[in-house]
């Protein structure tokens, strides 16, 4: 078996050792990292990890994915500050696997323009299945990629059954991530709860603590 490279994303109640226990880990398994970064969150009591790393092939061949998520999984089970694991998130991905997702925008393009040409360019090992935007303004901008493209307007009336229709898309496209890229909408507690962890908002926004005109200046006047 080829070597292979990995990233380990890990969240846990902050205490002594861990970064020590996860090196070990991956030392036993004959992997190497290739780069790590931590942090402990004072206010939240968390510790929160990443780490990219290789599983150097040996005489016997690199370990398997399937042997590094049973030990992740045994070795997590004891981050749990004594509750057998229940408050730890983590998560193993291959880095050569490229991520299917879907792209909501509103009517400003630029930052769907940026991950269709990084997409195209190859600067972004990414797949972006589909385009969905609650206006039909880039329709063609979707269309000149050749990327699906999925009008869904929104209403405060219909936000549930639009928001059906985007988990719908989700499952349809085997979809891992989707990515805001300006839309314009907060989404509803029930979708961000079914989406956890696989929605990330690539625009700089305060919403919903600083809506409108000047965000940055509210929060600066807010302290």
């Amino acid at each position: 078996m080829n070597e292979r490279e990995y990233v380990l994303t890990l969240s846990c109640p902050d205490s002594r050792g861990i970064v020590a226990a996860v090196a070990n880990l991956l030392a036993d398994h004959g992997c190497n990292i290739t780069e790590s970064q931590q942090y402990g969150d004072h206010f939240s009591g968390r510790f929160f990890l990443r780490t990219q790393f290789v599983a150097e092939a040996g005489p016997a061949g690199a370990v398997s994915e399937d042997a590094l998520r049973g030990a992740f999984a045994s070795l997590a089970g004891g981050f749990g500050g004594g509750d057998g694991g229940s408050f730890v998130e983590w998560d193993l991905q291959a880095r050569d696997v490229r991520p299917r997702m879907i792209v909501m925008v509103s009517r400003f393009g630029h930052c769907l323009n940026d991950l269709l040409y990084r997409q195209r360019s190859g600067l972004l090992d990414i797949d972006i299945a589909a385009v969905v935007s609650n206006h039909p303004d880039l329709e063609f901008l979707a269309d000149s990629y050749g990327v699906d493209f999925h009008h869904l307007p929104v209403t405060p009336e219909n936000k549930g059954e639009q928001e059906g229709r985007v988990l719908e898309l989700v499952d349809s496209y085997d979809v891992d991530l989707v990515v805001l890229a300006r839309y314009m909408q907060v989404l509803s507690e029930q979708l961000c709860t079914k989406m956890s962890g696989r929605i990330i908002n690539i625009h700089h926004s305060f919403l919903p603590s600083f809506k409108g005109a000047r965000p940055y200046h509210q929060a600066h006047a807010r302290g």
